[in-house]
């Protein structure tokens, strides 16, 4: 898939023996990012970087503390240092867009220790247009095969008391509303203690990546990193008063951050730059960090939309559990599901609580070996259903909770998927409630981030996708291993359905698109037409309005979009046609503006397609705003259909007032939305 590569140059300084200079400079391939790197007088190396005359990041410090070994961060020299350019276009297998550049300027210097033991280190920047990444390098060398991290201790320096989108620094868990405060207002333990969450463990002040920053001089930055392999995750400790943030890695118990054996490459430390909110969403730099795909066949990879017997338990009308006679995962339920997603456009049908064990799911102690994934309930034929759902053309996605006992599903991951194989089930769900078993890890460790990964490469070595659940943060190893689709990693929709007061707040998906899904696709499962729950839960409700709600299938991007709700809420519904004509794998995106928490509103085109499809919301406070239609080709005339609040909308008082109207359209034309307190608009243009 990858095409045109180019080194367009390269350039080795200082290439010689002696210790060299300790200042370098490196700017992106257009010359408006550049970033400074250099040794103090002590020998600890410092890095810097600025867009145009704006500090993106000011004097920040590099180290790390050992086990067993003293801090490397001192006494450091250059021994050489090397710059070069490159050049590529590759084709995501899916995605956001088809096409991505990945251009930029690279400088790899070389460090060495002074003194005894004479560790030696490389420091790696790539610099793009839309950012920089770095990473650690430690090369194999005599008297060292293998590093025990306490702490890594990069710094993040900002160029003052930036605004700044955030959640809790979580070493479990990324479900938790964000929050919107000057840095040196962050608290993010006295956001420990959320509604509904069944694990969480926020040891200091930090938060969680991607985080989101605007200076007062209008320059919009994102801290996250990219390629995470066999390393922790990190999250960023908050110093307030110095407006600067250090990295602070998910460990285990005994205080052990990662242990490695050399040589290692850490994953990429990422700093997004942007003169306009919007322009985070369409940066891919993330995904240009990862190294290309490594599947040959792809084949049987199929983004989709999707319902499931999912929402009925959360709206308690069925259980997981077949105990109580309740149960939700039968043979008639999933066959009358399928035909549901057969004659709606709907591609595939995630089935949960189909295999023994949910009697004892959550809350127990004793969950190993509770679950088996190949076994399922007397009542759900396995067998049929696959045939069934292969015979209405419907993919069945498997459903694997392993309520976070891992050992159990390491020793199963083999057979499991070797079952999905057999009976031409392409796509699991996996998920991990509950707190680690063993209780010495977390879910951001080192020890679970390799288990998402053995997941995944077995997966694809069965031909089969994934759907993570309670899983590690995206990094963008999508494009390496295209079979890993999406991941919850956010507060999703079913909070909705737990509690009014747990429930999402309006603007929490605005957030979400200006945070968490710039590290990747989100499966936040939306698609509920049925904004009160009732009859199933009267005292709860989704806080937004009809539009809004359709909006997300292309504001929240995912290449497997749930159509959550109950198929017959849908019946008849004037939300159904939106549901059916979106489509979940794109050409182009283009953010046509937005802002973080307040609105945003993207447009997409299909790919392989000439059919563009808008989607925008906004908070509480609503929004007028006038869409230029310039994304659209010249000379050709379009249908716009227009799902929109209808005049009497709010998200509190009239959610599903909504209107549906049809207008010709073309390129150089502005469409004029009014979203009302909490709504929202959704679009499909087809050409004439």
């Amino acid at each position: 898939m990858r095409s045109s590569i180019i080194i367009v140059a390269t350039l080795a300084a200082f290439a010689c023996s002696r210790p060299q200079p300790s200042a370098f400079t490196v700017s992106s391939p257009d010359g408006g990012l550049t970033v400074q790197f250099w040794l103090s007088p002590s020998g600890q190396a410092h890095y810097s970087a600025t867009y145009g005359s704006k500090i993106a990041v000011d004097t920040s410090g590099m180290g790390f503390t050992f086990q067993n070994a003293p801090p490397l961060a001192e006494g450091l020299e250059v021994v050489e240092a090397k710059e070069t350019t490159f050049d590529e276009t590759w084709e995501m297998t899916w995605g956001e867009q088809r096409q991505v550049r990945n251009h930029y300027r690279e400088l790899n210097v070389a460090l060495r220790e002074k003194e005894a033991p004479g560790r030696r280190f490389n420091v790696v920047f790539r610099v793009f247009d839309d950012g920089l990444g770095f990473r650690y390098a430690f090369p194999a060398q005599e008297g060292v095969d293998s590093l025990v991290f306490l702490s890594e201790d990069t710094e993040f320096t900002l160029g003052g008391d930036h605004t700044a989108w955030w959640q809790p620094g979580d070493w479990d868990i990324y479900e938790h509303i964000y929050s919107r405060n000057r840095v040196s207002e962050i608290d993010a333990i006295a956001k420990r203690n959320h509604p509904n969450l069944a694990q969480t463990y926020i040891p200091e002040n930090a938060v969680n990546t991607p985080v989101t920053l605007r200076s007062d001089d209008g320059l919009y930055l994102c801290f996250h990193e990219a390629a995470l392999y066999n390393y922790p995750s990190m999250t960023l400790r908050v110093d307030g008063p110095a407006h600067r943030f250090t990295s602070a890695l998910a460990g285990r118990a005994d205080g052990v951050k990662a242990t490695v054996a050399l040589p290692f490459n850490t994953p990429w430390r990422t700093v997004q730059v942007a003169d306009r909110a919007g322009d985070l969403i369409e940066s891919r730099l993330i995904l240009n960090l990862n190294e290309p795909n490594q599947l040959k066949d792809v084949s049987w990879i199929r983004p989709m939309k999707y319902a499931g017997i999912w929402w009925e338990m959360h709206l308690d009308k069925s259980t997981w559990a077949m105990e109580g006679g309740r149960h939700g995962a039968t043979t008639e339920n999933a066959k009358a599901y399928i035909d549901f997603c057969a004659e709606n456009n709907i591609q595939g049908l995630l089935v949960e609580g189909w295999n023994t064990g949910w009697e004892r799911w959550i809350g127990f102690e004793d969950r190993e070996g509770v679950f088996d994934f190949v076994t399922p309930y007397p009542d759900y034929d396995l067998t049929e259903v696959a045939r069934y759902a292969q015979e209405k053309n419907v993919a069945l996605i498997m459903h694997h909770e392993t309520s976070s006992a891992v050992r159990t599903y390491d020793a199963q991951l083999d057979t499991a998927y070797a079952l999905c194989e057999q009976l031409g089930i392409h796509a699991v769900k996996t998920g991990y409630v509950g707190k680690i078993i063993p209780g010495t890890e977390y879910h951001q460790g080192q020890w679970m981030v390799n288990h998402f990964q053995r997941v995944v490469e077995t997966a694809a070595r069965h031909k089969v996708m994934v759907d993570a659940h309670e899983t590690i943060k995206d990094t963008g190893i999508r494009r390496t291993w295209p079979n890993f689709m999406s991941r919850e990693t956010v507060r999703g929709q079913e909070f909705n359905a737990w509690s009014m007061e747990g429930g999402n707040p309006t603007d929490h998906p605005i957030m979400l698109a200006f945070t968490q899904m710039l590290a990747g696709p989100i499966d936040y499962t939306p698609g509920i037409v049925n904004l009160t729950l009732k009859p199933y839960k009267p005292n709860n409700r989704v806080k937004h309005t009809l539009a809004y709600e359709l909006a997300l299938y292309v504001v929240i991007y995912s290449p497997v979009q749930m159509a959550a709700d109950l198929p017959e809420h849908y019946a008849g519904h004037p939300a159904m046609p939106f549901i059916r004509e979106v489509v979940t794998d794109w050409e182009q995106t283009r953010v046509i503006d937005g802002e973080p928490g307040d609105f945003v509103a993207i447009a997409r085109q299909e790919r392989g397609g000439e059919r563009w499809f808008l989607g925008a919301i906004a908070n509480e406070a609503g929004k007028e705003m006038s869409v230029k239609l310039d994304f659209l080709p010249a000379g050709k005339r379009y249908e716009l259909i227009l799902y929109a609040d209808g005049p009497e909308a709010h998200w509190d008082t009239n959610p599903t007032d909504m209107t549906v109207t049809r207008q010709e359209v073309a390129a150089g034309q502005t469409l004029n939305l009014r979203l009302a307190p909490g709504g929202g608009a959704a679009a499909v243009l087809k050409p004439l």
